[in-house]
């Protein structure tokens, strides 16, 4: 069934687990996801990251591609766009019928931040879209520009944004980084920080650059507030490593042969982080 993250995430919230959000970007990526929740049944959550859709699939077509696929499955789908810089992009997805968005305002001051993701919310709402809000920045391990303590969010902070702009799920800054980590590395997490804003703002808190957090890491937050996971990296390497493969046992391999394979290959990975987030049997439905 086609939703919004909002009653999946109040549920999350009521009963201390997780949904798992997966970066996706075509119709393959979108269904292995979804075939992932079906298995486990567990609700999950498609995200369409802005710089992908700009550059690879348009919201209008994504968006009925997974409304169909959703409407088809037995498991709660939401479809939500991640990290949407501008108000017009984050309009046109939910004219488009996407179920949820995230606004990216952290570039702004806090009154900036606050001013534009309530723009969004008021647009969202009577709409029936849900909408996701961000406090805090997240570096990126591409160069070394990992997540620093002045980034992380500030409690107080997040119980104003919260308050003021409307919003239905908070995402926070605690320690992640997007991007791959280098190998051995695990980020350590400010759970003292996640416990003070679950406390102060009582709502569905969300980590991003959820890929390479570690199993410690992923179970604490979840424990401490955490209620939705963003994957991305992690779901794409997964996808590259399964060509990779797929390649190098036999190079003449048909390519509509090799897509197939690599999609059912890439469930495992999702089925595993809805494992560990708690989301297993809790499809609702």
């Amino acid at each position: 069934m086609y939703v919004s993250m909002k009653e999946m995430l109040d549920a999350a919230n009521r009963g201390q687990y997780a949904i798992m959000a997966i970066n996706c970007f075509n119709l393959e990526t979108a269904r292995a996801v979804i075939r992932a929740g079906e298995l486990e049944n567990a609700p999950v959550i498609v995200n369409l990251h802005q710089d992908h859709i700009l550059n690879h699939c348009d919201t209008e077509l994504i968006a009925m591609i997974v409304k169909k696929l959703a409407q088809r499955s037995p498991i709660d789908v939401a479809l939500n766009f991640d990290h949407g810089e501008e108000v017009s992009y984050l309009t046109k997805a939910i004219d488009d019928g996407f179920s949820s968005v995230m606004v990216d305002a952290s570039r702004f001051d806090l009154d900036g931040n606050i001013a534009m993701t309530r723009e969004v919310v008021q647009y969202a709402h009577p709409r029936g879209v849900s909408v996701e809000g961000e406090i805090g920045c997240l570096g990126g391990s591409e160069g070394g520009k990992f997540t620093q303590d002045s980034m992380y969010t500030d409690p107080q902070e997040a119980k104003r944004f919260a308050e003021e702009s409307g919003i239905d799920a908070l995402a926070i800054s605690i320690g992640t980084s997007h991007g791959d980590y280098p190998d051995g590395m695990v980020p350590k997490f400010d759970m003292d920080r996640l416990r003070e804003i679950k406390q102060l703002t009582n709502m569905p808190l969300v980590l991003h650059g959820g890929s390479g957090s570690g199993e410690e890491n992923i179970l604490n937050s979840v424990k401490n507030g955490i209620n939705k996971i963003n994957v991305g990296c992690d779901f794409m390497n997964a996808n590259r490593d399964a060509a990779a493969k797929l390649l190098a046992e036999n190079p003449d391999i048909n390519f509509y042969e090799m897509m197939h394979q690599v999609e059912q290959d890439s469930i495992d990975l999702v089925r595993y982080y809805i494992r560990l987030s708690g989301s297993n049997q809790k499809n609702k439905r």
